[in-house]
């Protein structure tokens, strides 16, 4: 009794104490804003027939789907031209904050705002990762996923080295930002545009008012209890959510699997086959080709991705296997991005995916990152920045929840 007692014990200082996965977090922002980003880049010239006031799928229809499902998005509260290109824009700007890691707080609210907006607007201008974007855009909210290798632990360690140094840094860009944005808040809500479910909105507000109090508190050196308090909040959610996404991948891959399975397209070999002669699919015909010409491959490749996506959920326990599969699928998904042309959707695979990585590979990425950014500083005669560490170094930054 005692034992189970102490195991207990110990778990539950392990999920409160600290936000676990802190390079996974970082890995899982960095991807899934750099996919929104690179697509919104590439549709750019196409954003008025995708999202567009004069888009297919017309105001009137999306009107009438969001009026029954009650899913979100700011597009609709203006037919305006000047209105989508102010969303769009906006849109882009939060996608690369948010991979540069700067607010991560705010800008995982504004980056999920952008995801949910545009998908709803038009709800057939996808190819399967929009899904998985337009889910993961909500978990992220929850996430401390600015701790490392972001503008926000690198402002959060200058500030501790200055307070070291018995300096004050005050932050006045957080507060401007977040006046601004309730200003926003209000003035929405006020004039009844908060329309549909009640998550998004409760979700807008409840992030809103959670870091008025988290600056609040950060504010008075003797309010240390709820302070800690508030960390360990911080922390609960944040571990909650990382737990949900990892859930949430092994749920996509098993039903992929155990659909695949069931159909008879994968049962006698033919569903990968089938795809690589389909001119949608076909970017590069030469690869297509190669790819099915052997028979024997179009087997291998066609029943190893039925095993590995039924299988994988029950490697997590096994961290070789588990980690050999994963090289797998993250291979695999390489592939359909270049043979079958869908990089985006592979993108975001590879991105929820990257919730599993080992967090020793990724210290030494960050080690590799940091050498190679010191080689080219070298070579360009620039000094390393005062206060600069190897994006693999150290412990995690504490970043408050409210940057």
């Amino acid at each position: 009794m005692n034992r189970l007692s102490l195991c207990f014990s110990r778990g539950i200082a392990r999920v409160t104490e600290a936000a676990l996965g802190p390079y996974q977090a970082a890995v899982i922002r960095i991807g899934f804003s750099l996919t929104w980003l690179l697509f919104l880049l590439r549709e750019f010239p196409h954003r008025q027939e995708l999202y567009g006031p004069d888009a297919p799928w017309s105001w009137d229809l999306a009107e009438q789907l969001t009026a029954s499902n009650g899913s979100f998005t700011v597009l609709l509260w203006s037919r305006g031209q000047l209105w989508f290109e102010i969303v769009y824009v906006l849109a882009v700007l939060a996608s690369l904050l948010l991979m540069l890691g700067w607010r991560t707080r705010t800008l995982s609210v504004l980056f999920m705002v952008g995801v949910l907006s545009l998908q709803n607007r038009s709800v057939f201008a996808g190819d399967g990762g929009d899904n998985v974007l337009h889910l993961m855009s909500l978990y992220l909210v929850f996430t401390r996923c600015g701790q490392v290798w972001s503008l926000d632990a690198r402002r959060a360690r200058r500030a501790a080295a200055a307070r070291a140094r018995g300096e004050r840094t005050p932050d006045r860009a957080g507060p401007l930002l977040w006046a601004v944005l309730g200003l926003v808040l209000i003035a929405v809500t006020g004039a009844g545009r908060m329309r549909g479910e009640w998550l998004v909105p409760a979700l807008l507000w409840g992030v809103w008012v959670a870091q008025a109090l988290w600056w609040a508190v950060g504010r008075r050196d003797r309010w240390s209890q709820p302070r800690i308090l508030l960390d360990v909040i911080a922390n609960l959610v944040h571990n909650a959510a990382l737990l949900v996404i990892a859930a949430e991948a092994c749920l996509i891959y098993a039903t992929a699997g155990w659909y695949k399975i069931q159909g008879s397209r994968w049962q006698d070999g033919t569903a990968v086959y089938y795809p690589l002669h389909l001119d949608y699919f076909s970017p590069w015909p030469v690869l297509g080709d190669l790819l099915s010409a052997s028979g024997t491959m179009v087997m291998l490749v066609t029943y190893g991705t039925v095993a590995v996506q039924v299988a994988f959920p029950f490697t997590l326990f096994n961290r070789r296997v588990k980690n050999v599969l994963l090289a797998a699928m993250m291979t695999e998904h390489a592939v359909i991005a270049v043979v079958l042309g869908l990089p985006f959707f592979s993108l975001a695979m590879i991105a929820a995916d990257a919730v599993f990585l080992p967090t020793s590979f990724l210290h030494r990425v960050g080690g590799w990152a940091a050498h190679a950014r010191g080689r080219l500083r070298s070579r360009a005669g620039r000094p390393a920045p005062e206060g600069a560490r190897s994006p693999g170094d150290g412990e995690p930054v504490r970043v408050g929840f409210g940057a």
